[in-house]
């Protein structure tokens, strides 16, 4: 500031103060000021990609790639940026591409840690497990505290008695800033999976509620606003106008809650060569918000929903493709695997004519448990209920609740429902059955989803390069008793057999 006092023309200032702005999360104002960086001839591609990476995060992806294409153009040659390249590469599902520049800032400066903890997240999505277990470890030598990078090593490391983390994940448990809640977390993942992988779920649950039980202190309760939503989503079911024959030749949305098989299936379907996975995208609810123009910050809200009663989605369907055509450089068919796309389902449909929508389901328990393991981003608040065991078990509940009332308003020709169970146990017929729903012919590859080589951004990057298996299904009944309360939930539902389960309590 002192220096644009004296020379307003100073085009590096303009764009130091950007990257601070930006690190305060003030995106919108840093991109004001790297455009004036930009327009005072900054010679640089810095300014180039640090906007970019605030376009990612203001969820304006085709902007922000058009502008990395900028700024690759100029050969950049300082690690900052492109580490930040990488980085809008990867935020934009484009994750082959983001791995050279990576690998060349992690050359110029190896010993910035947050460069090698991006570096083996890009070699993990792309199957190159040893590699990424590589980078994690030189991450965890420059910055022993990254839990992060510890939690992520854990994840693709099959612990064993001979060989395991948990002494190193106990000391750095000991040394544990406690008032970073999501670094005492992450760390109490780790710890979990690792007892898990030697044959201690009693352990596993301890660790996970300690972990989940500081973090779940910290945030409001949205339980109330999650039933909305799912009553939201119920109610406009039967209000839209869904054509119910089309065309398949459009996008197929894979849906369902998070760890029921959607990566497999995603998997099994964009094995086909007609097919492109495009990931986890939140372009359709994104575009729904801005299309009908309702108050608040989340894409995901009952309002929203109810207002798409009497409007024309079309539009919204349409920038949709677009959106995603320009962001990823799709031009075939492709999947969207984005789990929460369930609750925009009718809206998919009445939106985009030639679209199908594949629900996944699972046994009830199995999701319970396999959502209250998983870790997922702790800036993403519409998975908080996995924070709680009770509360998992009463989503799951709502969950089901809302699929059955989809099958009943939902056109069955566009709109279908595939157990987890029944694709693990039988893999052909079902794939069969699957790729017919999409309009796609039968191709034996979809049997080999396991050597599919696209990347995958998931918690199943490593059991989706695994074939078929099935020592997943009623897994939940090595978690008991912990998992008693939960199950009391499902029970009172309706949702256990009773023959199916010990009685609980």
């Amino acid at each position: 500031m002192a220096i644009l006092q004296k020379n307003p023309q100073e085009a590096e200032a303009y764009f130091l103060l950007g990257a601070l702005t930006a690190d305060h999360n003030n995106f919108a104002k840093a991109i004001e000021l790297f455009d004036r960086a930009i327009s005072l001839g900054f010679q640089d591609a810095g300014p180039f990609a640090q906007k970019s990476r605030c376009l990612i995060a203001l969820n304006r992806q085709d902007e922000a790639v058009s502008l990395i294409e900028l700024a690759i153009q100029q050969a950049p040659k300082d690690a900052f940026t492109l580490d930040t390249i990488g980085v809008v590469l990867s935020r934009a599902g484009r994750h082959e591409e983001s791995l050279p520049f990576y690998r060349q800032a992690t050359a110029l400066n190896p010993d910035v840690a947050s460069y090698q903890y991006n570096l083996g997240a890009a070699l993990q999505f792309l199957g190159s497990f040893d590699l990424a277990r590589e980078a994690f470890d030189r991450c965890l030598e420059n910055d022993p505290s990254d839990t992060r990078a510890r939690t992520a090593r854990a994840s693709i490391t099959k612990q064993t008695a001979e060989d395991n983390d948990i002494p190193a994940l106990l000391a750095a448990w000991d040394k544990r800033n406690v008032l970073d809640v999501d670094g005492v977390l992450q760390l109490a993942h780790a710890l979990a999976k690792s007892y898990e992988d030697l044959g201690d779920p009693a352990s596993a649950m301890e660790w996970l509620e300690r972990g989940k039980s500081q973090k779940r202190a910290t945030l409001p309760n949205r339980e109330q606003e999650d039933q909305a939503v799912f009553q939201a989503a119920t109610e406009i079911a039967g209000n839209l106008t869904i054509a119910p024959t089309a065309a398949a030749d459009g996008p197929i949305f894979i849906v369902g809650m998070p760890r029921t098989g959607t990566t497999l299936v995603d998997r099994i379907v964009t094995s086909h060569p007609n097919m492109t996975s495009a990931g986890e995208l939140s372009d359709f609810s994104i575009a729904l918000k801005r299309a009908l123009g309702t108050p608040g910050p989340h894409v995901l809200d009952a309002t929203t929903l109810r207002v798409c009663v009497g409007k024309d989605l079309t539009p919204v369907g349409q920038t949709y493709l677009e959106k995603v055509r320009a962001t990823l450089g799709i031009h075939g068919r492709f999947t969207d695997k984005m789990p929460l796309n369930i609750f925009f389902a009718p809206a998919i449909l009445a939106a985009i004519p030639a679209a199908r929508v594949v629900c996944l389901r699972r046994h009830p328990a199995d999701t319970v448990l396999s959502n209250y393991k998983q870790l997922f981003a702790t800036s993403f608040s519409y998975y908080a209920y996995a924070y709680d065991l009770e509360q998992t078990a009463r989503y799951a509940v709502a969950f089901n609740a809302l699929i059955k009332q989809f099958e009943t308003d939902l056109p069955s020709s566009r709109f279908k429902v595939v157990d987890y169970e029944n694709v693990a146990r039988d893999l052909e017929p079902q794939a069969r059955n699957l790729l017919a729903f999409c309009g796609l012919e039968w191709d034996p590859a979809c049997l080999n989803f396991h050597e599919n080589a696209a990347p995958v951004a998931t918690a199943s990057s490593v059991q989706v390069r695994q074939p078929i298996y099935t020592s997943s299904i009623d897994r939940w009944k090595r978690y008991r008793p912990a998992m008693d309360p939960a199950l009391a939930i499902l029970a009172h539902a309706g949702l256990l057999d009773p023959l199916d389960d010990a009685p609980i309590g």
